[in-house]
């Protein structure tokens, strides 16, 4: 009789013990279902844009007003050739590409060694110092910009190229600083002295130590910095009068003004503006990816 009990509550637990593991798994699926539910949904937001300007830039104007989403019925490439037969396009872009390409390499050519001195080089007032930095994290470049465009005025630096890289490097200092200052700081102090006891300077265990170990930080920043600069709107607005040295966002402002009944046009231009972005993007992102998750784990 004890021997039948006992079998029946061992069959008892078991059958607890699995009701407890379906539950637990079923919740898991749910789990995942709902966070796959909100990634598509969160997709479908961010892609809905992108694809409508594609597509529309196929499209004429009046296919593009009845039916926005579809596929076009007859693709029109020559939406795309008188985009890009004008020179305004080519312009714009370029004057993006090297506003963009010198803000980066400005920035990091001044960041890296300010972050590795204020985090491996202790010295009196250090700490004072990088407080007052980033204090610019505080300030929004709205609240700056009279001050900044009357400097650039005495500096005889509006409507040239510069009158962009300069703030836009000077307002990411901070941020810069304080990523790969975070991240230099978290580098074993055994490899700066090894460094020291083979023979080495700060500046052999700056460049061929930390600079190479921060590469995750460093794509994470530029990746920051290049999105920002190629939409950067405001700045150059302000402090660029001609035409010749116009960016994207102003060429896309342009374009649409002379184009406003013609949006088929407007989306072609625009669908040509997203691509080295998009471009940029893909081949960044695994790096971006590293960057993001870099210094999550010790060990």
């Amino acid at each position: 009789m004890l021997y039948v009990r006992q079998q029946q509550n061992a069959g008892s637990r078991q059958q607890r013990n699995t009701g407890i593991q379906q539950r637990v798994k079923l919740q898991h699926i749910a789990g995942l279902s709902i966070r796959y539910l909100i990634c598509v949904v969160v997709a479908i937001f961010m892609l809905v844009p992108i694809l409508t300007a594609f597509l529309g830039a196929f499209k004429t104007t009046a296919e593009l007003s009845t039916t926005p989403f579809s596929l076009p019925t007859v693709w029109h490439w020559e939406n795309l050739a008188s985009v890009l037969s004008q020179g305004v396009f080519w312009q714009s872009l370029a004057n993006s590409l090297i506003i963009t390409i010198s803000t980066v390499v400005l920035l990091l050519v001044v960041a890296c060694p300010a972050a590795f001195v204020f985090s491996r080089m202790p010295f009196r007032g250090r700490e004072v110092i990088f407080n007052i930095l980033l204090i610019g994290l505080l300030l929004p470049f709205a609240m700056a910009i009279l001050p900044l465009y009357i400097t650039l005025r005495n500096l005889q630096l509006l409507n040239t190229l510069w009158a962009v890289i300069l703030p836009q490097a000077a307002f990411a200092l901070p941020t810069t600083i304080l990523i790969l200052r975070n991240f230099f700081q978290a580098i074993p102090g055994e490899l700066e002295d090894a460094t020291y006891i083979d023979g080495g300077t700060h500046i052999d265990f700056f460049w061929r130590i930390l600079l190479p170990l921060a590469r995750p930080s460093l794509a994470v920043i530029i990746m920051l910095n290049v999105v920002a600069s190629w939409n950067n709107f405001l700045l150059p607005l302000i402090v660029l009068n001609d035409s010749s040295q116009w960016t994207v966002p102003l060429g896309i402002m342009q374009f649409q003004g002379e184009h406003s009944t013609d949006w088929a046009a407007v989306m072609a231009y625009i669908s040509l503006m997203m691509i080295p972005a998009l471009i940029f993007y893909l081949f960044a992102e695994r790096h971006l990816i590293a960057g993001l998750t870099a210094g999550a784990v010790k060990g």
